[in-house]
């Protein structure tokens, strides 16, 4: 198994452990207010937690998505 993947996954998982004990600690509603977008909302606290992490995660995986074409090598093919 590649070790950078290996590394990754391990830091994910962490920081999934840390969701989970914030979330079963942190049982009692609170206030999000975001004008902008919606009125104020009372939700438990770890709904917003994971609420915070699931938009995270995706903000990380569209900014390292793609990039991965092919590349060129610099030496280009003789016309036949």
């Amino acid at each position: 198994m590649n070790p950078k993947l290996l590394l990754k996954t391990i830091f994910l998982m962490a920081v999934l452990l840390l969701l989970v004990i914030m979330g079963m600690n942190n049982r009692h509603t609170i206030e999000l207010s975001l004008p902008p977008i919606f009125k104020s909302q009372r939700l438990p606290a770890a709904f917003m937690y994971f609420g915070f992490f699931a938009t995270g995660v995706l903000s990380g995986t569209v900014l390292t998505a793609g990039g991965g074409g092919k590349r060129s090598s610099g030496k280009s093919k003789p016309d036949k």
